[in-house]
């Protein structure tokens, strides 16, 4: 199970940091990259998943609790999209009984430890067609500091896709947090973080 429930309920008891009221600017400038079927793996309310519905795509959202699967259904129905939004544990996707052309994570893979990002990989496996690639926005080991999630080195990133996948490029970037954060001592500018582009091999 993915660490810290109580963590992620609370946040989405109100408006969580991460939910901007639209995609992460990363993740909206590779966007023609991001072809055919798509998983959004920990879409949150789901804001990534819709602007890829937008454009007649097939997408399928997923997030552990219910109250963003939720507020994520009621945004397609009220933009009028076609999206498909589970609750799911992102550590059980070798039980969808689908395969995708791409998958996004935008700020999932940073929150589970060593054991958890080993089963996650290993599902994401199963669930994205060989030749498919992911789309990674993680918290990068840049960002000083300890609030919010796990800091990722460039050099883990390398690691945990060593086996049966190329990682085709690491950038830095930003995360992008609601202005009306209290208390954030992330950086000016947001947070640091790397996205990151990996293709599956086999």
């Amino acid at each position: 199970m993915i660490p810290d429930r109580n963590t992620f309920e609370s946040a989405y008891a109100g408006q969580a940091p991460w939910d901007i009221g639209r995609p992460q600017k990363p993740v909206l400038d590779v966007s023609d990259q991001i072809a055919g079927s798509i998983l959004d793996a920990g879409c949150g309310t789901g804001e990534n998943a819709l602007i890829f519905a937008s454009r007649g795509q097939k997408v399928t959202g997923i997030d552990f609790l219910a109250e963003p699967i939720n507020r994520a259904k009621q945004k397609a129905a009220e933009r009028g999209l076609t999206a498909t939004f589970l609750v799911m544990d992102a550590l059980a996707l070798k039980n969808l009984p689908e395969v995708f052309d791409s998958v996004i994570d935008s700020g999932l893979f940073h929150v589970f430890n060593d054991e958890d990002r080993r089963r996650y990989i290993e599902g994401l496996a199963t669930v994205l067609k060989p030749g498919g690639r992911l789309f990674l926005l993680c918290f990068s080991d840049e960002e000083s500091g300890t609030q919010g999630p796990r800091r990722v080195p460039k050099k883990e990133l390398h690691v945990a896709f060593a086996e049966g996948w190329s990682v085709e490029s690491i950038k830095p970037s930003r995360y992008e947090v609601r202005p009306s954060l209290k208390d954030s001592t992330f950086s000016e500018g947001g947070p640091k973080a790397w996205f990151v582009v990996i293709r599956r091999t086999r």
